[in-house]
């Protein structure tokens, strides 16, 4: 909405200069406070259903009641405004809410720094180097506590009753519990939805996992909506087998090759990880399990002697192994590899290292949970060949995948 010239000349009537205009109490302020208030007084007219200045007869026997004083914190610093009342008590602003002590827009530069990783005290001194704004502890806490109320609706939330893949996966974080610091799990459950988009199902913290723990999130998961998964792609998650084989029988589990491969790597010498590498890489990318196989043991005969249990670490999973060769090799990359989380989880990583330790749980996950809002906005785009894999997984699983 444009602002006519005359409107703007008036306006401006009182600039002398950028003091004038920006300083704290400028024609911004001037020009804040005066809106706020006219916004209120509009509201209070809508509800009531007539104008400060009509005649005649009112549809409501309720009237005005003055004002009292509020002062809010603001970017120009505090500002005092007038809020209208009513007689009957029922009257509450939408700009500024009850109880509300910010102008709309300054818990959202909390939030956002909060979000970034930063402490209360990097917040505050921000705030302060910035916008020339004092704030006091007390409120960047009350601001960040305010997201516990979303991070229990998101985590409350119905979910869709089918998804095709669900990668899991966990990152590391230091939080204090009790007297100790302990370096706690933050479990991520990353779904890919029908129309191939992501979407973080839940967050959980747990100090160890096993299928008692992953049997209480995927029953959280059912509880929610979930009927069903064609597929879940993990790294080798502890007791994770046989989580899903009772809550979501239907489901395979698949292993992330990538990290098959790593472990495979990691007690290999550097003169022999290439070669190693390139000998495995032939199991992975084989036309067919049973080839895949075949190549193993070819592996197994040559290497069994210097390097036991790589052979033996793939053959003890190997029907978590193969799930992804049902698929073509445009499919199979993206239901063998846990890329997709791991990209999130680094993102995760970035934000957790601004804090060195976590007061308790709840912090941890509100942390995340507005990191994840922000790393969410930029998932645009659906998988890549998605219509393919779409395709395959109702050719492969049938009247599973839904119309």
């Amino acid at each position: 909405m444009a602002f006519s010239r005359e409107v703007l000349d008036e306006i401006l009537k009182s600039y002398t200069g950028p003091e004038s205009m920006a300083g704290p109490d400028g024609i911004l302020k001037q020009l804040t406070k005066a809106l706020i208030e006219r916004a209120m007084e509009a509201e209070l007219s809508q509800e009531l259903g007539f104008h400060k200045s009509q005649h005649g007869d009112k549809p409501t026997a309720n009237r005005r009641n003055g004002s009292y004083s509020k002062t809010l914190r603001t970017d120009h610093g505090p500002m005092e405004i007038a809020v209208p009342r009513d007689r009957q008590g029922e009257f509450e602003p939408q700009i500024v809410p009850k109880h509300s002590r910010e102008w709309k827009g300054f818990d959202d530069k909390i939030l956002s720094m909060y979000a970034l990783g930063m402490t209360t005290r990097q917040i505050q001194d921000h705030l302060k180097e910035i916008y020339a704004v004092d704030v006091s502890p007390e409120l960047v806490s009350r601001v960040t506590d305010e997201v516990k109320q979303y991070l229990d609706e998101w985590r409350s939330r119905q979910l869709e009753p089918f998804y095709p893949v669900v990668f899991f996966d966990a990152l590391k974080a230091n939080i204090r519990d009790g007297g100790a610091v302990t370096k706690k799990s933050v479990y991520i459950a990353l779904a890919v939805r029908m129309d191939g988009r992501k979407e973080v199902l839940g967050m959980w913290i747990e100090q160890n996992e096993g299928a008692k723990f992953w049997g209480s999130i995927l029953n959280e998961l059912k509880a929610r909506g979930v009927e069903d998964i064609l597929i879940a792609s993990v790294d080798g998650l502890t007791g994770f087998p046989d989580a899903v084989a009772a809550v979501f029988p239907k489901t395979e589990v698949q292993l992330c090759i990538v990290h098959m491969l790593r472990n495979s790597l990691k007690f290999v010498p550097h003169r022999d990880k290439k070669l190693i590498a390139s000998q495995l890489k032939k199991v992975y990318t084989a036309p067919s399990a049973e080839l895949a196989e075949s190549f193993l043991d070819d592996f197994a005969k040559e290497w069994d002697k210097k390097y036991p249990m790589i052979s033996k670490s793939w053959k003890s999973r190997w029907p978590e192994v193969t799930p992804f060769f049902k698929f073509s090799p445009a499919v199979r990359k993206g239901v063998y590899t846990t890329n997709a989380i791991e990209s999130l989880n680094y993102s995760m990583q970035k934000i957790i290292k601004h804090r060195q330790v976590f007061p308790n749980d709840e912090s941890a996950l509100k942390l995340m949970f507005m990191a994840l809002r922000n790393i969410e906005k930029k998932w645009t785009m659906p998988f890549r060949d998605w219509g393919a894999a779409i395709n395959e997984f109702a050719l492969v699983y049938g009247e599973r995948v839904p119309l």
